[in-house]
C-alpha cells in the first residue's frame, strides 16, 4: 500500500509531503496506481522546484519513497495562493485514486 502524508500550515499552505510504499496493484512497471500517485507528486514537486521564493528539500533515497518539504523564503500573496493550490491539487488527485483503489493507497493529513 502507498501511504501519503500531506502536511499543511494552519492557514492551509502545503508545507511537506511524504509518500512511501508500493501499491501492489500490478507488477513493477505496470502498476497504474503507483503511476498515478507518482505523476501527481512529481508534477507538484517539479513546479515547486521552479518557483521563486521557496526552497525545497527532497529525499528520494529509494524506490517507493518520496519526501519533500517547503521553506518559504519570501512571502507574498501569490506564492501563498500557489502553495494552497498545490496542496489542494495533491489532495484532490490522491483522493481520487484512493476512492477508486482504496486497498492500495491511503491519504493522511497533518497540520503543522
Amino acid at each position: 500500500m502507498i501511504s501519503v502524508l500531506l502536511e499543511r500550515s494552519k492557514n492551509g499552505l502545503l508545507s511537506s509531503c511524504k509518500a512511501e510504499g508500493h501499491a501492489g496493484y500490478a507488477t513493477k512497471g505496470s502498476d497504474i496506481v503507483c503511476s498515478a500517485v507518482t505523476v501527481l507528486l512529481r508534477t507538484v514537486l517539479r513546479i515547486l522546484e521552479n518557483t521563486d521564493g521557496i526552497e525545497i528539500e527532497t529525499d528520494m533515497h529509494e524506490r517507493g519513497y518520496l519526501f519533500f518539504s517547503i521553506k518559504v523564503t519570501q512571502s507574498n500573496p501569490e506564492l501563498e495562493l500557489g502553495l494552497k493550490y498545490a496542496g489542494k491539487f495533491l489532495e484532490t488527485g490522491i483522493l481520487s485514486v484512493v476512492q477508486e483503489y482504496p486497498d492500495f493507497v491511503e491519504l493522511r493529513y497533518k497540520t503543522v
